[in-house]
């Protein structure tokens, strides 16, 4: 039934040095580092908890974490992947609200540690699961929500050819407050060629 529900899952996505796979059990101890070290770089587009930044990201924490999405990837409402750039996790990158029927469609959340940033791996991260939805898993439409400040993400999406869509007022509870996003989108018929193949044909120009 899963399969049936949700094609497309597990996978692993590769391109270049960055793979795309599922959460390991093992992952827990680089992910809980990652997140303590780069608080001021990631909590200002991180949803509005009343539980301490450290405690949410301890290798206990990313176990539960990691068995909720593993849950959810089953009953077919999510794709959750870890980013890895070489042999070291960067980064997470999740495919969120998979709806099926006549919408077909999911939204796409993702983070990077610093140090990473600025080395062109979420664009190609970002250009894999949109082409992998676009297939195997039958998506028609991919959405990236982000707010406006944060140029950086912004600068992902508009590189790969999202379009901006949408300007949502105080539209998810992000650091404390509602915030204002932008959204982004492309559909299937946006790109028949793949964004991994448009990527690496802007990138040899």
């Amino acid at each position: 039934m899963a399969a049936r529900s949700h094609p497309g899952w597990p996978a692993t996505l590769r391109s270049r040095n960055v793979e795309l796979r599922p959460l390991r059990v093992r992952d827990g101890g680089a992910w809980s580092r990652l997140r303590i070290a780069d608080q001021a770089w990631l909590s200002p587009w991180e949803p509005t908890s009343s539980v301490p930044w450290e405690q949410r990201h301890t290798p206990w924490a990313f176990q539960a974490l990691r068995m909720r999405l593993q849950s959810q990837a089953r009953e077919g409402s999510v794709l959750p992947f870890a980013v890895v750039y070489g042999d070291e996790i960067a980064g997470q990158l999740t495919v969120a609200n998979v709806l099926r029927g006549v919408l077909r469609s999911g939204s796409v959340g993702y983070w990077i540690a610093r140090r990473y940033a600025g080395r062109g791996v979420m664009p190609v991260a970002v250009a894999l699961v949109v082409d992998h939805c676009f297939g195997r898993v039958g998506l028609h439409r991919i959405q990236v929500d982000i707010r406006p400040e944060n140029t950086a993400s912004r600068r992902v999406v508009e590189k790969l050819g999202f379009r901006e869509e949408a300007r949502y007022r105080r539209y998810l509870d992000i650091d404390g407050a509602y915030r204002d996003h932008v959204g982004y989108a492309l559909t299937v018929e946006d790109c028949p060629e793949g964004l991994a193949t448009r990527l690496a044909d802007d990138a040899g120009r």
